[in-house]
């Protein structure tokens, strides 16, 4: 029996298991861009660009404020480790797509592997195994560690937040003003 992958269209969530509905709470950019270990501005970039969008609320104009789910998060955090990698921007690209077109529901048994130039895709121990066999792989990204990563930076970010310490840096500058 084959199973034909469900592509989500533009806009929609790249992963949905549990995460936030569209009408759910979301990070703002600042906090997104700190969880993933990038600036801002590649998350503006990349958000322009098409590569990651949030799917809790997208910019709608001139001050308005985009809204990243858990999964916009995670993406982000993986095309950070694949840049750091060397992997160049088009190829992770292909990569993100390769995700949505598959619509992988099991995340944490996923592994990215790259030879530094293509990004490949394996849902299973004997498909890291085939590709390092083959010589094509030279490092992995375990989707399920890197998911680990983000819930407990998140969960720290909230816990910060709670303690009355400031996330980001337009929320400290708030903070300052008001004192």
């Amino acid at each position: 029996m084959q199973v034909e992958p469900v592509v989500p269209s533009q806009g929609e969530m790249l992963f949905t298991d549990g995460l936030l509905t569209e009408d759910a709470a979301g990070y703002r950019g600042a906090v997104a861009a700190k969880a993933a270990g990038i600036t801002y501005r590649q998350l503006d970039y990349w958000a322009r660009t098409g590569l990651v969008e949030p799917t809790v609320r997208n910019a709608t104009g001139s001050g308005s404020q985009r809204l990243y789910g858990f999964g916009d998060i995670l993406v982000l955090k993986l095309v950070k480790r694949l840049l750091d990698a060397g992997v160049s921007l088009q190829q992770i690209r292909v990569a993100i797509d390769q995700l949505r077109v598959h619509g992988i529901r099991d995340l944490a048994g996923t592994t990215l592997m790259s030879d530094g130039a293509s990004v490949y895709l394996c849902t299973s121990n004997d498909e890291v195994i085939d590709l390092l066999q083959q010589g094509q792989g030279v490092f992995g990204i375990a989707v399920g560690s890197v998911w680990r990563e983000v819930e407990t930076t998140l969960i720290e970010f909230v816990q910060e937040e709670l303690a009355g310490e400031q996330v980001d840096e337009l929320a400290q500058l708030r903070a300052r003003r008001q004192a």
